[in-house]
């Protein structure tokens, strides 16, 4: 094994990246060591240095399948899915007896939402090495992409019981459970994780009960707030009984929320409180606006049912685009703690900049010719 691989399996990246460089002061076109300079660029997070350095072994030597397997990982991290798939599925074709070809094409085929053929080239990765930690953690990567928790739960236990101290299984189980509404089982879990894991927790997982509570009431006020507010509607224009039933719905719907609250929140405790204050600042700030917001439309949908004020429907109604609006904004919250996000933004800026750009010479020029022929 080379040394810049043993020092990129502990973890150590820079003695890493240092060796490997000086490997090819000496032989600059090697393929093998471009390939293992994009592996380890990748660790440290410098996705686009990673990806120009496996497109380099690529170029180095096309036939050799590696290169072409860290292009593909660099571009599923840099959101480029397409390409990624273009770039696995060769990396199979010159391989196609290697686990780890198909295992790559599988994740970059769930991140361009293909889910039934990455399930197929999970499963073919999976017959090539049934016992391989690495395959099975993919197999229930993709299986619970797919929706098929029970499949992925398979998978991940099958997985831990070869290896039981897997930190990502560990984790990938935890969420399972979480997924399951298994509140203490996940939230032991992933304290235990963490805690072998001291210098990369995973704080927004272990603030999911927060996030899930929100993602649930959101939809839940989407449907509730706009049923009584068509039912008062129908009250005051055909049928006056009927603004009494809004209200019972109301109450109902009040309490279902609370309870569905207290179900997730209650077991969880405070580490997800604790953390809720660790998150990047713009997704933080948009799952504090949520809670409070939340507590108002609940809070209306209270008062509503016990006085009838009309108004306080109206409030729990205008508050659900607010809500999906905050949605949306904690979504790009997590996303631009993504060192992948950045070089993907940037890049799509740069793609509607030469679109601009595009656009108004061809605009220019069509009507330069319109003009002349006018003349």
């Amino acid at each position: 094994m080379n040394p810049a691989e043993r020092l990129l399996e502990v973890g150590r990246y820079e003695e890493a990246e240092r060796s490997v460089r000086e490997s090819l002061a000496a032989y600059p076109s090697d393929a093998a060591l471009l390939a293992l300079l994009a592996s380890i660029l990748r660790a440290r997070h410098d996705y686009p240095a990673a990806l120009a350095a496996a497109s380099a072994a690529v170029a180095a030597n096309p036939r050799r399948s590696a290169g072409h397997v860290e292009r593909a990982e660099s571009l599923i991290l840099l959101i480029r899915s397409r390409e990624a798939v273009d770039a696995a599925t060769t990396a199979v074709t010159l391989d196609p007896s290697w686990p780890g070809g198909h295992l790559v094409l599988a994740r970059a085929l769930v991140a361009a939402r293909s889910l039934p053929a990455a399930r197929d080239a999970a499963r073919q990765g999976l017959s090539l090495a049934p016992r391989s930690v690495a395959v099975l953690l993919t197999v229930a990567d993709v299986e619970r992409a797919a929706g098929h928790r029970e499949a992925a739960l398979e998978a991940v236990q099958a997985a831990l019981a070869l290896d039981p101290g897997n930190a990502y299984g560990r984790w990938l189980l935890a969420m399972l459970d979480a997924e399951r509404l298994r509140v203490r089982k996940s939230m032991r879990a992933l304290r235990e994780v963490a805690r072998d894991r001291p210098a990369a927790p995973d704080i927004i997982a272990m603030t999911w009960p927060i996030r899930g509570v929100l993602s649930g009431l959101r939809r839940g006020l989407a449907v509730g707030a706009v049923a009584v507010c068509f039912l008062l509607a129908v009250g005051h224009w055909w049928w006056p009984q009927v603004d009494t039933f809004a209200r019972y719905v109301s109450a109902v719907l009040a309490a279902v929320m609370i309870g569905f609250a207290a179900r997730v929140l209650v077991p969880a405790g405070r580490l997800p409180w604790r953390c809720l204050r660790l998150l990047p600042r713009l997704m933080r700030s948009a799952s504090v606006a949520s809670l409070v917001l939340v507590i108002v439309a609940v809070g209306a949908l209270i008062a509503f049912a016990s006085s009838g004020w009309w108004v306080l429907a109206v409030v729990a109604l205008g508050a659900v685009p607010v809500l999906w609006a905050l949605g949306l904004v904690e979504m790009v919250g997590a996303g631009l703690d993504d060192p992948g996000m950045r070089p993907a933004l940037l890049g799509l800026a740069g793609e509607l900049r030469e679109w601009w750009r595009t656009t108004k010479r061809e605009l220019r020029e069509a009507w330069t010719a319109d003009g002349r022929r006018g003349e």
